[in-house]
Parts: C-alpha cells; structure tokens; sequence
C-alpha cells in the first residue's frame, strides 16, 4: 500500500492508552518510528495506521507531523483519554471537542491572550456521530490538572475538560489542512477540592484501558460516517 492510499490513521498519545489498544487488537505486525509502535490493521474494509505518537505537546506535535509526511492520510483520528471537572461531565463520557486550547502558556513580558489564541484550534470536521458524544472545547497543558490549578483556571475558562495532547494534535493538523476527529473518554475527574487519580496511576490504567475498549469497538461506526 502506498501513502497514497491510507484513508484513515489513527493517533495514540500516553503509553496506556496504546498498551490498551494493543490488547483489544493482538497480534499485529509492529513497526516501529522515532515516537513510538505501530501496525496496521483491516477494518470496514479499510486499512487503518494505528500509530503510537507518544505523551505531551513535544511528542504529538512532532509525531502528527511524521505521520502527516510519511503516510498522507486523507483522515486523522486522535483516540484517548482526557480529565473531566466533576459536575460538568460524568466519567467515562465520551468527548468530540469543537474547540481545543493549549493554555499552559505563561508570558512575563505582556499577557499571554494572543499567544493562547494562536494555538488554539476549532476542529471543522463536523460529522453526526452515531453514538453519544459531549461537544465541547477541549483544554491541553503539558500538565495534570489538580484542584489547586483548576481554581486558576476557573477565573478564565470554566473548563468541562481537559488533556497533554489534543492542542499540540489539533493545530499540527490544521496548519497542513489534514481533517482530525478527536474522541477521548473521561477517565477521571477533577474539582477545586480533589482529583480522584492524583497518586492512583492504577485507577486510570483502568479506567483508560475501558475506554479504549470502547472507542475501537466503536471506531468501525466512525469510519462509516468518514468514507
């Protein structure tokens, strides 16, 4: 297959999210890049690259970049995990973000708006979903989100959801007009007085891992709506 013809790639970011993909699609030829695993594999037809681009803004912006120049797909879709804020969203709920805004943007010399404006990214592809999703504005930080940063945050976003990868995903994509779909499942939550996984590493390799689980079962109805 030539780059020309691979419709669909398909984005992992942390490690467990990958090692969960792994798990739901065994026994696969794994190849390997400068950011991390991948294979292929066949579904509704279609060949998809399923490509492990690593965590953090660094990781995803440079290795959407490489997808984007060594396999040409016409489609990205962006699969993971994201943090919620308790009473906006409910665990496990999964997230189509219209919007995504990296905010962990910091200037001493003047305020930081445009720079925040000039990576933030509004997502047109706009297709009907054929299960539940939560549109909203997606927020990414090279950082988890604790509730003593999310009173700081709350003064100027009210943010529903957050995440390391999708800003850095979504305006790599953009600058070279490849259309992204991003969905990422609730693994956990967050609110001014606690973060349920802050120090449980186990609790969201669980969660992530059911979430994973969900969105590749559900992944072939999205292709539908793509091709």
């Amino acid at each position: 297959m030539g780059p020309e013809d691979l419709k669909i790639a398909v984005l992992i970011s942390a490690n467990a999210e990958w090692n969960a993909v792994k798990a739901v699609l065994p026994k696969m030829n794994i190849g390997r890049s400068p950011f991390g695993e991948y294979f292929f594999a066949q579904i509704e037809h279609q060949t998809l690259l399923f490509f492990h681009g690593g965590w953090g803004k660094v990781a995803a912006s440079a290795s959407t970049q490489y997808v984007i120049d060594h396999f040409n797909p016409a489609y990205l879709i962006n699969l993971g995990t994201c943090g919620g804020i308790e009473g906006r969203v409910q665990r496990f709920d999964i997230i189509a973000p219209e919007r995504v805004i990296i905010y962990d943007i910091h200037e001493a010399m003047g305020d930081a708006t445009e720079a925040i404006a000039h990576y933030s990214t509004t997502l047109d592809l706009c297709v009907r979903l054929p299960f539940p999703v939560v549109r909203t504005t997606l927020y990414s930080a090279d950082r988890d989100l604790t509730p003593a940063a999310l009173r700081d945050l709350e003064h100027r976003y009210r943010p529903a959801v957050v995440d390391w990868e999708s800003g850095a995903i979504a305006w790599v994509a953009s600058r070279n007009g490849t259309p992204l779909l991003i969905l990422r499942g609730v693994s956990d939550l967050v609110s001014v007085e606690r973060a349920e996984a802050d120090g449980d590493y186990e609790l969201y390799k669980r969660n992530a891992a059911r979430i994973m689980f969900g969105l590749i079962r559900d992944l072939p109805k999205c292709i539908r709506v793509l091709t």
